[in-house]
């Protein structure tokens, strides 16, 4: 994407998995950076070669505590919160208040900053849903006190909070739910169906399914969610707005699939599904497609290659 001058952007979990491809995108166009994470999720390796860059500044903080900069900031992007599983399970009551306290202290910025602001929501905001696809219309199936909830509420909350911020505060706010991505500098033990099935076949150990393997999800390359969070933030749409892929897997043909891409010998072995996990999972991207002539084109077998290849030089 072309940009007709250089910005000073904020982006919050920008050591983590999404936020570290968009801050070397971003970075790309000739902006300036300024970086914030706390490394609860994010990792210091994803920001070490981009300190070599003058226009990138990292600050390592903790978005729960309010954030004060002197200069002037031109976007502000929410990309922080433990996103896995594994993460947001660990310490669930941190979890819920960066998604709240965090957002809330970030539009506080925003607002003194005047500034345009874009919320990372998720597709668990529509919890086990009940409606297949999943359009922005549909207010989900949540389960508000189950082990999920820190995410899934906590998501929920920010883009409440997203929104009456720009009700009462006159924010020019941008909301996007984020379905399954994937591809290099996923954290090996993050929790995420695909790096763990790739790891383990890598180790040639079996590949775990929770469940019988039918539940389905859509899986989007970085590269193209990267695309669409910039045109969303370009546009003059509100949101919320769904970016993901809409082609549909079943967790045991992907599994199936990882095994045939890396040449494993391992095997399948089935573990009973966690609580809330969700029986089907896909986009409809009908309003990224009208709003921001957005669709995604990288194919789930062109981005697996190229996230077997990472972690074969990572393990």
């Amino acid at each position: 994407m072309k940009i007709s001058s250089a910005k000073t952007i904020l982006v919050a979990g920008g050591a983590g998995f999404i936020g570290s491809h968009f801050c070397d995108s971003l970075l790309k166009e000739g902006h300036r950076v300024i970086c914030v994470d706390n490394f609860y999720s994010g990792s210091p390796q994803n920001v070490e070669f981009p300190k070599t860059n003058p226009n990138f500044i990292f600050k390592e903080h903790d978005i729960t505590r309010p954030l004060n900069l002197n200069e002037p900031i031109t976007e502000i992007w929410n990309l922080a919160s433990p996103a896995s599983p594994t993460h947001y399970q660990k310490n669930p009551i941190f979890t819920a208040e960066t998604n709240f306290l965090g957002t809330r202290n970030l539009l506080e910025l925003a607002s003194q900053k005047k500034t345009r602001f874009l919320q990372a929501s998720t597709s668990e905001v529509y919890g086990n849903p009940l409606e297949h696809p999943q359009k922005e219309s549909y207010w989900g199936n949540v389960n508000p006190i189950g082990i999920r909830a820190c995410y899934d509420e906590g998501k929920r909350v920010a883009e409440t909070l997203s929104m009456d911020y720009k009700r009462h505060r006159g924010i020019h706010v941008k909301i996007i739910r984020i379905f399954n991505t994937y591809g290099p500098r996923m954290l090996p033990n993050d929790g995420r169906v695909i790096s763990n099935f790739i790891v383990q076949a890598l180790s040639g150990k079996p590949l775990t399914i929770y469940g019988d393997g039918s539940q389905t999800r859509s899986f989007c390359y970085i590269d193209d969610l990267i695309e669409g969070m910039k045109l969303m933030m370009a546009s003059n749409h509100t949101g919320p707005i769904n970016l993901g892929n809409p082609e549909e897997y079943s967790i045991l043909n992907l599994a199936k699939k990882i095994i045939n891409f890396t040449r494993s010998s391992s095997s399948i072995t089935f573990q009973p599904l966690p609580t809330d996990d969700p029986g089907r999972r896909k986009p409809d991207i009908s309003l990224a497609k009208e709003k921001l002539n957005w669709v995604p084109h990288i194919s789930l077998d062109k981005g697996l290659s190229k996230t077997i290849d990472f972690f074969r030089h990572r393990l």
